[in-house]
């Protein structure tokens, strides 16, 4: 199954996107989430990302 998402948010309280040890990222908290609603998710994928400090 795939699904797409268009996300908007505030990154003001992120480190950018990409996942770092001990450093609250948006793949971070987006990465587990579809586990809990399908339990065969695979993988996350995007099509853009942000940097720290850019909004």
């Amino acid at each position: 199954m795939r699904l797409r998402l268009r996300l908007e948010y505030d990154g003001g309280g992120f480190r950018g996107w990409a996942a770092q040890p001990g450093l609250r990222t948006v793949e971070g908290a987006l990465g587990a989430a579809p586990d809990r609603v399908f339990p065969s998710w695979s993988r996350l994928a995007v099509a853009g990302r942000t940097d720290t400090g850019v909004h």
